[in-house]
């Protein structure tokens, strides 16, 4: 068994429950009650750090987190009729974490915090911002009378529209089946490249997020977006829509695993107790959330 030692660049993560799903106009609302179930579920694998350190069985290695690691912050506070306002209270949020020196992490929520929090990340740090964003759908939705402007279909569209967002700084990953063919034209304009569930499940999670990184090098920090519903509902069944074909949990970790050094914030959204089963999603999403904390402990320096 070996031992890894840090040092006092060791960051720690601010979990920020976010319990906004007003834009869930597609699919089925619920993850409004995400934050708490996946805040339990930490808890519970938190009590395995002793005295700074952590032990991980897939490396066999004792790691030294700190004995700040993840930090509760709490539920933000949101207006469910004000999608603007509890978005900039979001932004704002992740803005603070971010000065503070620590990496944030927030729990949706459906997935319009893609945008927010997104946002806050760009406002808070300088050059170019990436997004490694997985999700079983494309969110470049630019309005419709149905959903607006603001909705769990724009996120991504919305967020590519900021200043210091450039499309070749940004990915997609996981994205499956059937979408607008508006959608599909603005990917081919705009240059924005994605590699499909299928092709992730070929290549491995290792190969995948190589070429991933290799595409968004350009970048100065990145945030990794991550909908639930990239993965396969067989390992997710608590989710906002049910799309089947997706990566299995276990190479979701292995991906947010291999990821976390690079980036500065991440958002887990659209995970829905109310469809859960027995706690299986909200449960793996803490593990996504704890795994993306450990990993990231010591950040690489873009």
């Amino acid at each position: 068994m070996s031992h890894t030692d840090t040092d006092s660049t060791l960051r720690g993560s601010d979990l920020l429950g976010a319990p906004f799903d007003s834009e869930s106009t597609l699919g089925w609302p619920g993850s409004r009650y995400a934050p708490q179930k996946v805040r339990e579920a930490i808890r519970w694998i938190n009590m395995r750090i002793q005295d700074g350190q952590i032990y991980q069985l897939e490396d066999d290695t004792i790691h030294t987190v700190g004995n700040d690691l993840l930090r509760d912050l709490g539920d933000l506070p949101v207006l469910p009729k004000d999608t603007e306002a509890t978005f900039r209270t979001i932004s704002d949020a992740v803005g603070a974490s971010l000065q503070r020196g620590r990496s944030p992490i927030v729990i949706g929520g459906d997935d319009s915090l893609l945008f927010p929090v997104a946002r806050g990340v760009h406002d808070a740090l300088p050059g170019r911002i990436g997004i490694i964003h997985f999700d079983a759908h494309l969110d470049l939705m630019d309005e419709s009378a149905k959903q607006g402007r603001y909705s769990q279909s724009s996120g991504m569209r919305r967020s590519l529209e900021m200043a210091r967002v450039d499309y070749a700084d940004c990915i997609q990953l996981c994205e499956r089946h059937f979408n607008f063919p508006a959608s599909g034209r603005f990917k081919h304009e705009h240059g924005l490249a994605h590699i499909s569930a299928r092709e992730a499940i070929r290549l491995g999670a290792a190969a995948t997020v190589q070429r991933a990184l290799e595409h968004v090098a350009g970048a100065d920090h990145l945030f990794l977006s991550f909908d639930i519903d990239a993965i396969d509902p067989a390992h997710a069944p608590g989710c906002g829509a049910h799309e089947p074909g997706g990566i299995s949990s276990d190479q979701a970790l292995e991906m947010v695993e291999l990821l976390a050094p690079h980036c500065a914030a991440m958002a887990i959204t659209e995970v829905n107790p109310m469809l859960d089963v027995r706690d299986t999603t909200a449960t793996l999403a803490a593990y996504l959330a704890f795994t993306f904390a450990v990993a990231g402990r010591n950040p690489v320096r873009r």
